[in-house]
């Protein structure tokens, strides 16, 4: 169950890539993403969900396995976030790159409260949450920047 455990977590082993496991997870992220977009909107939601529980499970897994508190080869925090920021975000490619900018920028600064998250909640659901903050900064931003200035 621990391969199952790591393979989640680590988004297909992308996590063990080198330089910026985060980056390489939020690309991840948006190629689970050309894979749902078309899905009607509670289907999507419903993936994303259900993704966000295999996350919290298999992220506090890999903690234990390797003996870490949130370890970088964690990625599917990433993909989870990356996937909250391109919900609802149109099939072009600078919507698509600018959700994937947004969100790495709210992942790496942690504006309120995604910094809360990231220090005062442990485990799977700590790793997991402050990346659904990054991911909603970056959605909100980015639909706002959609509305004002045209898709």
């Amino acid at each position: 169950m621990d391969k199952v455990f790591m393979f989640i977590a680590t988004g297909a082993y992308s996590g063990y890539l080198p330089k910026a496991p985060g980056t390489w997870g939020s690309a991840v992220g948006v190629f689970v993403w050309l894979l749902f977009y078309r899905l009607p909107l509670p289907t999507y939601l419903l993936g994303v969900a259900i993704l966000f529980v295999l996350g919290v499970i298999s992220a506090g897994a890999a903690e234990k396995i390797v003996d870490h508190g949130d370890p970088g080869l964690v990625v599917i925090d990433e993909i989870v976030g990356q996937l909250i920021a391109l919900a609802t975000i149109p099939f072009q490619p600078i919507p698509i790159l600018l959700a994937f900018i947004l969100f790495r920028i709210f992942d790496i600064l942690k504006p309120f409260p995604v910094g809360w998250f990231d220090s005062h909640i442990h485990g799977g659901l700590g790793i997991m949450l402050d990346d659904v903050f990054a991911g909603l900064y970056a959605l909100v931003i980015l639909k706002f920047g959609l509305y004002f200035f045209g898709n």
